[in-house]
Parts: C-alpha cells; sequence; structure tokens
C-alpha cells in the first residue's frame, strides 16, 4: 500500500506516545500501535469515521489487542490519512474501496489508480472553476451594493419594481 499515501505531518501532541515517538529511531516506529482514541486524534477524524472505515474494509490489515480493540500502527495511520486525501477529492466509500483494491493488487494497477486521480482531480478542477465563477459573482455583487451605498449608482433589483414614481 505505501504507493498509494500522500506525505502528511503528525500530530505529536497526542499525549503518552510523543516521548516514544521522539526517542525510537523512524525504523521502529512501524512497531509501535495505536488505540483507536490516539488514531482518531493522529488522522483529525472522529471514533465513528474511523470505525466505519473499517467497518466497510477501506483500512485493511487493522490489528487487535488482547481485550479484542482495533490497534493501528504507522501504515494504517498513513493509508487512513491517504483516505482522508481521497475523501476530500471527492471520491466516495465506492471509489474508495475500488481503489483500495487496486492498491491491494500492487504495482501492476498503477495505470488504473492514474486514471481514477485523473477522473478525480478533472472534477476538482471543475469545481474550481464553478467556485471561482461564485467568487466573481459575489465581488460584482458587492461592488455593486458599495456604488449603490456610496450614493455612485441607482439601485435596481430584478425581485421589485424600484423605479421612482412621482
Amino acid at each position: 500500500i505505501s504507493g498509494c499515501q500522500c506525505n502528511f505531518s503528525y500530530n505529536t501532541s497526542i499525549g503518552r506516545n510523543d516521548i516514544w515517538i521522539k526517542q525510537k529511531p523512524p525504523d521502529l516506529r512501524r512497531f509501535f500501535m495505536y488505540t483507536m482514541k490516539e488514531t482518531c486524534e493522529m488522522v483529525n477524524m472522529t471514533y465513528e469515521t474511523v470505525k466505519y472505515y473499517c467497518n466497510v474494509g477501506l483500512i485493511p490489515n487493522v490489528k487487535r489487542d488482547k481485550n479484542n480493540h482495533r490497534v493501528f500502527d504507522e501504515n494504517n495511520i498513513n493509508w487512513i490519512k491517504s483516505l482522508s486525501c481521497l475523501k476530500n477529492c471527492g471520491m466516495s466509500i465506492k471509489e474508495m474501496q475500488a481503489y483500495l483494491k487496486l492498491c491491494l493488487q500492487g504495482e501492476q494497477t498503477i495505470p488504473e489508480r492514474q486514471e481514477m486521480l485523473e477522473e478525480q482531480k478533472y472534477n476538482l478542477v471543475k469545481k474550481l472553476e464553478e467556485i471561482q465563477e461564485s467568487l466573481k459573482y459575489i465581488d460584482k455583487k458587492q461592488k455593486f451594493y458599495n456604488q449603490v451605498l456610496n450614493g455612485e449608482i441607482e439601485y435596481h433589483s430584478y425581485l421589485i419594481d424600484t423605479s421612482k414614481k412621482s
């Protein structure tokens, strides 16, 4: 799954694990396990979201502790952050599941993954263009309102009759 991960910075203000994480070399961090609560704090997701992602199979290879509670390693943490990125890109749960399935098949599925990501990028660019148009509209309306309030132009409306009657 390592090829599917985004680069993220870690929230290291989570409590008891701070010292351990800072003292252990990076190659040993992958053996450390995090509780559900710690994981949620590290990935900035709710408990319910992480649990749901586990239940729908979006987080493979999750281990359980002696009390049968889920525990997560560095690979899980990085993958969950990748899921967050994919979700923010507009991928649905089904699309993320399909993406995960391809990731689990290895390097040979990179072209299919690239195609999926390219489609998401196209949709994001389209959405960005729509947002930019919306911002232009707001700027235009704000300019109009300022000109009306400053007495530079006369107010008009498409909704009500604003013509001055004598």
